[in-house]
């Protein structure tokens, strides 16, 4: 914007990029630096400093920044420079040139390094105070007045003016739930019943336990632990989970050059943030076919969040890829086999696994391992009038609706696929041998997923049969729970009723009552 803003003369124009430091860590930002210190274009860009994105930052950025901000030497020395910069510039640009040389050597002297920021050529200015309203506000106005790329350096803490944030657990307030407002006592509702774990949490108890007996597994993950729940090895094994920062390409090729010297890492992404590290997956490990796993959380729709987070596109982006393996759990206990499985010596392939954000649907999830054959799925009900396919999590809403269906004297028969590559084709025979009605359900988009992959093997067989597919259609979903969000794209339990009672007939569906 700034750079159309310069050729369209707009010489007065502002533009303001506001960034965390969290994820200042990413390519893109410092691609983006790195060209616009080439630019003379009026760009701003104000960095957000509170040592925080959701869990505390890492790496070697954050403790750069650090430095900056601590040494109280420097930045005293730096405020006198600029004000003596600002004195003798109007005695001409060599006397501003002078002053410059000279600041950039007392803050080398000070610093013993060179201004990061300042070498990529951007002016830097800071760390200020982000709290300071009035004092913010006049450091803006006066660098409106200042040429060329620039950088504020604002410090923050996050939470600030909420007594509770501010003293407690930074991680924890990011996203507490209910609490009193007043107290700050946060509010868990206990069940009567035991619930289902949360799918990242059997993601986090399961990759430990699995260590535990095989010493080449290690974690990976990209500034998510506490929401993937790699934070459980992290405090386990300490020495073999890694937090790279918000760096999901460099958390993919980390991940490759770990399986190049024998290691096994599983590589946990939410399945929205996988879209960024897609040509490393392709060019560092599955042309490579290197041994990584990946366990994509939040696939699917992944609701309050919005359409930046939901899971939409993996199952397609990934089943294009040669060598990948491409599986999804229908409930906790397959996602635990399907760990084990994927960690198996026999299985050293590029290994993706996904599941949804939130609850599952087994109390007593925590069983003895099984190997699961890779592109084998299974049969879970006969029935003549239709065929049900489906992948992950929603298959269980398919078991609901072949109950419901039998009691309208419909007889749907369900496949869970497990595996949308390489799909299982002895099924695939079976079901099109009997069915001339099949209805495919993902939590996935349509363009390209486990449906279209159905339809591809219909086609290449010479079989021919009605196919419905269901899942999230070609557009983007918005903010909602996700059980409103199922309803919305038409694969929610009632919603599959429904489409099996248009395929099959309504003469069928009065034959009770």
């Amino acid at each position: 914007m700034a750079v159309a803003s310069a050729y369209k003369g707009e010489k007065e124009r502002q533009h303001i990029a506001v960034i965390g430091d969290g994820a200042m860590t990413a390519g893109q930002a410092f691609e983006a630096l790195n060209h616009a210190g080439t630019c003379n274009a009026n760009l701003l860009v104000v960095l957000n400093d509170n040592c925080m994105s959701i869990d505390p930052n890492v790496g070697a950025l954050k403790e750069y920044l650090t430095d900056i901000t601590t040494s109280h030497t420097y930045n005293k020395f730096k405020d006198e420079i600029w004000n003596l910069l600002g004195k003798i510039s109007k005695f001409g640009p060599n006397a501003q040139e002078i002053a410059s040389k000279i600041e950039n050597g007392v803050k080398t002297s000070l610093l013993k390094q060179s201004n990061m920021f300042e070498s990529l050529k951007f002016r830097y200015f800071g760390p200020v105070d982000g709290h300071d309203v009035e004092r913010l506000t006049k450091v803006l106005q006066d660098l409106k007045d200042i040429p060329g790329p620039k950088i504020l350096h604002c410090l923050t803490q996050k939470g600030k003016g909420y007594k509770f944030s501010e003293e407690g657990n930074q991680t924890v307030w990011h996203a507490p739930g209910l609490f009193n407002k007043d107290t700050g006592e946060i509010i868990k509702i206990v069940p009567k019943e035991p619930q289902p774990p949360k799918y990242q949490d059997v993601f986090g108890y399961t990759i430990v336990e699995l260590a535990e007996k095989n010493p080449k597994i290690m974690g990976i993950t990209p500034a998510m632990p506490s929401g993937c729940s790699l934070n459980i090895m992290m405090k386990a094994m300490p020495d073999r989970a890694f937090d790279v920062g918000i760096a999901e390409q460099h958390a993919v090729t980390f991940s490759a050059g770990l399986a190049t010297q024998g290691l096994v890492p599983f590589c946990n992404i939410y399945s929205s943030f996988m879209q960024r590290a897609f040509d490393q997956v392709v060019h560092d490990v599955a042309l490579q076919k290197l041994h990584v796993v990946f366990c994509l959380d939040r696939g699917g729709l992944a609701g309050a969040d919005g359409p930046t987070h939901h899971g939409a596109y993996d199952l397609a982006y990934f089943r294009c890829i040669p060598n990948m393996v491409v599986s999804s759990p229908m409930n906790e206990e397959e996602l635990r086999n399907l760990m084990y499985s994927a960690q198996l010596p026999e299985n050293a392939v590029p290994f993706s696994i996904r599941y949804p954000r939130g609850n599952g649907v087994m109390v007593d999830w925590k069983k003895p391992f099984q190997k699961i054959t890779i592109g084998k799925g299974r049969r879970i009900q006969n029935g003549d009038d239709v065929a049900f396919l489906t992948i992950g999590p929603v298959g269980n809403f398919a078991v609901a609706a072949c109950k419901k269906l039998e009691e309208q004297g419909i007889k749907a028969a369900h496949y869970d696929m497990r595996f949308v590559k390489p799909i299982d084709e002895d099924l695939l025979h079976e079901v099109f041998a009997k069915h001339s009605k099949v209805i495919t359900i993902e939590d996935g988009c349509i363009m390209g997923g486990m449906g279209s992959a159905v339809i591809e093997f219909m086609a290449d067989h010479n079989y021919q049969a009605q196919v419905k597919r269901l899942g999230i259609p070609d557009k983007y979903i918005e903010h909602g729970e996700q059980q409103e969000l199922y309803v919305e794209c038409g694969f929610d339990t009632e919603s599959i009723i429904q489409t099996a009672i248009e395929m099959v007939g309504a003469k069928k569906s009065t034959m009770v009552g």
